[in-house]
């Protein structure tokens, strides 16, 4: 097997990129493998015409967008690659990992269809985002959440030893900590994810939104069922931590550099440290919205607190 990263020849001329972009407020429902290749079709038709884009407008990528995205068939092939050169090693070779992101991909519609989730998330949630190539290529969040996917996927099937090295690999490149073991939704931002850490244990719902230094941990050596679970929807502010096997109820709001050590009822804000509840424990407010996908991180704060700089 060639040893070093995947390469290919010189990218052709590129061609005038199609106006218009597909956006979706959240991620639909999955039906069928039928309804999950339209949906990744549709996704990338819109990276290629991007890439195209970029690649007329600065040259200097011309390469890189053509070997990354432009050189290939599909959405699940240039995650594979991307991967598989991001996260290769002098031992772990490029080759390697391309074959098994690409053959784990291409079997399982449900990874197919999270991975497009996740790219609608970051685009629709981030201001930041500026297209869905940019994610593909550029958000170690989305990279690490894809990855991760995999090696969930190896552990599942009593590949262990082959799903902790992956875990170890997304660790040392992304610094987003996440055990093979834990479960993962679909719609899922990590923005930002520098320092995310998610126990072997822990479970995250659909739609959730996680910044960057939040911690779903244990409470010290206690085995079995000890990491956070998470419902649908909930937004977890940066440097938040939630330790124990405590449950954070649908479309919750945990602030901001919170420590939270019980269970937070759903469609309420937990804040501080230790943190209480917005409106009290008795009678806490309660909002309408989905802040894993509205990303409202402050609209608490006149009822939590009067301080004024």
């Amino acid at each position: 097997m060639p040893t070093g990263e995947l390469r290919y020849p010189s990218p052709p001329p590129t061609t005038k990129m199609p106006t218009g972009e597909l956006r979706y407020p959240s991620p639909p429902p999955v039906n069928s493998t039928t309804t999950v290749d339209v949906e990744a079709g549709l996704v990338w038709a819109q990276i290629k015409a991007e890439a195209r884009r970029d690649a007329e407008s600065e040259p200097a990528l011309a390469s890189y967008l053509y070997s990354t995205i432009l050189s290939h068939s599909s959405l699940e092939r240039s995650l594979a690659f991307h991967l598989g050169n991001k996260l290769c090693s002098s031992t772990l070779l490029s080759t390697l990992l391309y074959d098994l992101f690409l053959n784990t991909f291409t079997s399982d519609p449900c990874l197919r269809a999270a991975a497009v989730a996740d790219l609608r998330a970051a685009r629709v949630r981030d201001p930041a985002c500026v297209s869905f190539s940019h994610c593909l290529l550029n958000y170690k969040g989305f990279l690490a959440c894809q990855a991760h996917r995999v090696a969930h996927k190896l552990w599942t099937q009593s590949r262990r030893p082959l799903a902790l090295a992956l875990h170890s690999r997304v660790s040392d490149v992304f610094a987003v900590d996440i055990h093979p073991a834990a479960k993962i939704g679909k719609g899922i931002l990590f923005d930002h994810a520098t320092g995310v850490v998610i126990g072997e244990t822990a479970v995250v719902g659909n739609n959730v939104s996680i910044l960057h230094h939040v911690t779903l941990g244990g409470t010290g050596k206690a085995s079995g069922d000890r990491h956070p679970k998470i419902g649908d929807g909930v937004l977890i502010g940066a440097g938040a931590t939630i330790l124990g096997n405590v449950k954070i109820g649908e479309g919750a709001k945990i602030g901001a550099g919170s420590v939270v050590l019980i269970d937070v009822p759903p469609r309420t804000t937990a804040v501080g440290n230790p943190a209480r509840l917005v409106g009290g424990k008795e009678k806490p407010a309660k909002h309408e919205e989905c802040p894993g996908e509205s990303m409202d991180h402050t609209s608490f704060i006149s009822d939590w607190s009067d301080y004024i700089i």
